[in-house]
């Protein structure tokens, strides 16, 4: 098993590369605006590190979302380019579950992502591998925190309202994403194809027809 994943939903340009018992190489670079020209780069890096050919691979994980449509379009789109080029699967995992597996707990808890607009996206754990509810997106006054530790860059943007994040990390870094879904395919448990979370519509909108100009 050789698993090839990266996630673009969040500001972080993150890629890992895993043999089924461990992380052999990952890179993770903060940048909102730049995931199309990022990404490549990143991949070629990791298998570098690793010294994998990328003919060697043999799964494609990419970050479904929720996240940004411009963005989260960036790794589904690549994903299903290199499976294809490959003649590998691919798959698609909630990036919300890459934050909460990454994040290590065992009790429950919330996790939150930032969705612009003044929203975030979120769900709740019951454990690092057990989503109970969501993923939504609503405006942080709204989340059903109900004392439940939150943890994501969401909690880090809305102490006040969703707590300081404690020292989980904030972004769905591509070492969980790739660590939880070897685990999955070593379980034999089927996950999700390629497809985007968006739960909401994208900010561009096909233009009307033009007004008539009459005389």
């Amino acid at each position: 098993m050789l698993v090839l994943a990266f996630d673009t939903a969040t500001p972080a340009v993150t890629a890992a590369l895993h043999d089924g018992q461990r992380v052999l190489a990952e890179s993770t670079t903060i940048d909102a605006r730049r995931h199309g020209e990022l990404l490549v780069p990143t991949i070629e890096r990791v298998l570098e590190q690793a010294g994998a050919p990328l003919r060697e691979v043999t799964a494609i994980v990419a970050g479904s979302g929720p996240g940004p449509y411009t963005g989260l379009r960036v790794g589904l789109m690549t994903a299903q380019g290199l499976a294809t080029t490959l003649g590998v699967p691919s798959y698609g995992i909630c990036t919300l579950d890459a934050v909460a597996y990454g994040s290590g707990r065992t009790e429950p808890f919330l996790v939150a992502t930032d969705a612009r607009r003044k929203e975030v996206f979120w769900a709740r754990y019951a454990d690092l591998r057990t989503r109970l509810d969501g993923p939504f997106v609503d405006r942080p006054a709204d989340v059903p925190v109900e004392g439940l530790p939150v943890v994501g860059a969401g909690a880090g943007l809305y102490p006040d309202l969703l707590g300081d994040g404690g020292d989980a990390p904030p972004y769905p870094y591509a070492g969980a994403l790739a660590s939880l879904a070897a685990e999955r395919l070593a379980a034999g448990v089927p996950l999700d194809p390629p497809r985007p979370i968006y739960l909401r519509r994208p900010d561009a909108v096909v233009p009307g027809a033009p007004k008539k100009v009459t005389a």
